[in-house]
């Protein structure tokens, strides 16, 4: 994101705000990223297309989402659980 300062929080939480309200949408914010989880690829495509223009019509002439998408058709695992999973396997 090329914005006027070094600070892109601002953006970051307008963005957020965008898409709060999706439904089949769930999200955790991260220092580095933001996961979006839902069982739709539609839905995440919607959702970051959304955050893409909200911070476009803020005024940011650039924008940049890099997108990872875990796909899994064996069983359904919530981001929490995944997070579960590796603690689990964790010593100390």
């Amino acid at each position: 994101m090329a914005t006027r300062t070094t600070s892109a929080s601002f953006y970051i939480a307008k963005a957020i705000e965008s898409i709060q309200n999706i439904e089949n949408l769930r999200y955790q914010i991260g220092p580095m990223g933001t996961i979006l989880e839902s069982d739709s690829i539609d839905v995440i495509n919607s959702a970051s297309n959304k955050m893409m223009d909200t911070v476009h019509n803020l005024g940011i002439m650039r924008v940049e989402i890099m997108i990872k998408i875990d796909s899994r058709r064996d069983k359904h695992v919530k981001m929490e659980e995944k997070l579960e999973s590796i603690k689990k396997q964790m010593q100390g």
